[in-house]
């Protein structure tokens, strides 16, 4: 990135709402010098001496290099650097945060500094969620020839987008510490279902977490399957339009991941719904739960998948069953649930075919 001194110059006179001459720009630890800098890369700690209002000022530039240990996306190094400037100002003794800010497309710095929320501006699109067709399903509808059409439609949508691998399978490592450690994923799932409710004791919920930390180390040798996915694939973010055409929402989690991510955060949804219907995953959920596995599993050969599914299902079943996101769910459904979700991950494979048995709590 070339840093140029008329760019910083024009950022602080907005900032300072007042005229800027800045004098000179310089890596700190060299000599300053009035040139642009080339060869500025992020992590760089750039000195910036300027005036203003006939006195001189001097302040530091810094960004935050990209890399791992939950560096390697933008939105991480934004989220570290907003973090920074929020909480500096308010420890005795710590130098002053002036501002934090951006660098646009054509290298102009922005300032962000007085933001305290952040939101994003998405076009409107209309469409049902996939959801409802399950809630007519589960509410006694038959399932038709546009139920087929849509699961074979969104099946066909993952085996497309999967098809492209990911650039660094150190970001498949981190999807799998995230998917049990983040706070919107498993353990913050876990932290928060109340105590001794419906009868799910933290017994359980121990024993879960224990086998995951197990997974986790497991999964470390699954690296190569880094692929594109959607990241949040239910049905409540798929918008069908017409007939078998649809349009996802809320992408939120990244753009790479195993594709177990995407397939069982919607094919639980069929095991779920159905359980709520009649206690067993069966009749038309049944069908499409199969259709979907089948059709996905001869479109990509995947060989692996199967032993891999585990802690992702475990995942989307601990949020089935936690009383906080479905507080109403019916006598003995949350116990099939985390059935379910410790028969997943006791077997070193998962067979759809034995979905009830998992739910059952059958060896």
């Amino acid at each position: 990135m070339l840093l140029e001194p008329g760019r910083i110059q024009g950022y602080l006179e907005h900032r300072l709402s007042g005229p800027v001459r800045v004098l000179s720009l310089s890596v700190l630890g060299r000599e300053p010098g009035g040139e642009a800098l080339k060869g500025y890369g992020y992590g760089v700690p750039v000195k910036v001496e300027y005036e203003f209002g006939g006195a001189p000022h001097a302040a530091v530039l810094e960004t935050v290099t990209p890399g791992p240990f939950g560096h390697e996306h933008m939105a991480d190094r934004a989220q570290i650097l907003l973090w920074s400037h929020s909480a500096a100002n308010r420890l005795p003794r710590h130098v002053r945060s002036l501002d934090v800010g951006g660098f646009s497309r054509d290298g102009s710095l922005v300032s962000l500094g007085d933001v305290e929320e952040l939101f994003t501006l998405n076009e409107f699109a209309q469409g049902e969620g996939y959801n409802q067709d399950l809630e007519r399903l589960r509410d006694g509808s038959a399932l038709d020839e546009r139920d087929l059409a849509r699961v074979d439609a969104l099946c066909d949508y993952l085996v497309e987008i999967h098809r492209v691998s990911g650039p660094d399978p150190e970001l498949y490592v981190r999807r799998t510490r995230e998917l049990i450690g983040h706070h919107e994923c498993i353990m913050g799932i876990l932290d928060s279902y109340p105590p001794a409710f419906d009868g799910v004791s933290a017994e359980t919920l121990v024993e879960i977490e224990r086998t995951l930390v197990d997974w986790r180390w497991r999964l470390k040798g699954y690296a190569h399957r880094l692929r594109q996915v959607h990241g949040d694939f239910h049905p409540w973010n798929i918008l069908f339009q017409t007939d078998a055409n649809f349009i996802v929402l809320d992408r939120s989690r990244g753009e790479w991941g195993d594709p177990a991510d995407d397939i069982t955060a919607l094919t639980i949804n069929y095991m779920f719904f159905s359980l709520q219907r009649t206690g067993r995953l069966e009749g038309g959920f049944a069908t499409l739960f199969s259709r979907f596995w089948q059709r996905y599993l001869s479109a990509t050969g995947d060989d692996e998948l199967q032993a891999v599914v585990g802690p992702y299902f475990a995942f989307r079943g601990l949020v089935a069953a936690n009383p906080v996101w479905y507080p109403k769910l019916g006598p003995g459904i949350r116990a099939k649930l985390l059935n379910f979700v410790r028969a997943v991950l006791d077997r070193p494979q998962f067979d759809p075919s034995c979905v009830n048995a998992y739910c059952a709590g059958q060896p």
